[in-house]
């Protein structure tokens, strides 16, 4: 596996106060997610440790997701806490950076990056937990066609269920912190 390098897009981004600050959809569920998350000093002190091996966060996303609003103020914290660098890049601004990491087909977001001090790519993650994510995998494995009515019927029914795996409150966090301590744990 060839190793995916964004070295040229490192230092571009903005910081995630310019990305809070500019949001104009969900910032009062971004807001809310962000007071809801504590993290335990198990975790900080995991997530400081792996910032001792020169990482870096990159994370692409935008204000209207709805998973970013739920996930994204997680990520924050966590790499502030553990003082990982962070710059944010908005997906509608940058396509060609969004198609170098599509899931599932598509440019779904958020998509967080773990990168090098030069830009390669050793762990990616998003859009949302594993969990939340299983209606859409399962949904994108009946192969639908995007302009019938019953993938038009499905799809809602698919969001509803993320929206439902979600939660109202914070149950659906430790997910968040979980499987980025795999991945770390696998790339540092």
């Amino acid at each position: 596996m060839m190793i995916k390098n964004i070295g040229d897009w490192l230092g571009k981004g903005i910081s995630p106060e310019t990305f809070m600050k500019k949001m104009k959809k969900n910032r009062d569920l971004f807001e809310s997610k962000y007071q809801l998350f504590h993290l335990t000093e198990e975790d900080e002190a995991f997530f400081t440790d792996a910032a001792s091996k020169n990482i870096r966060c990159v994370i692409i996303t935008a204000d209207w997701c709805g998973d970013a609003a739920r996930s994204i103020p997680v990520v924050f914290q966590i790499m502030e806490s553990a003082g990982i660098p962070i710059e944010v890049f908005i997906v509608d601004d940058n396509p060609d950076l969004i198609d170098q990491f599509r899931v599932l087909g598509g440019r779904s977001v958020p998509v967080v990056l773990f990168t090098s001090d030069n830009g390669d790519v050793l762990g990616q993650w998003g859009p949302r937990p594993a969990y939340i994510q299983e209606p859409m995998v399962e949904f994108k494995a009946l192969g639908l066609d995007p302009e019938s009515e019953e993938y038009q019927t499905k799809i809602m029914d698919v969001r509803k269920e993320i929206v439902r795996r979600y939660g109202e409150g914070a149950e659906y966090q430790p997910l968040v912190v979980k499987e980025l301590r795999e991945l770390l744990k696998e790339i540092s």
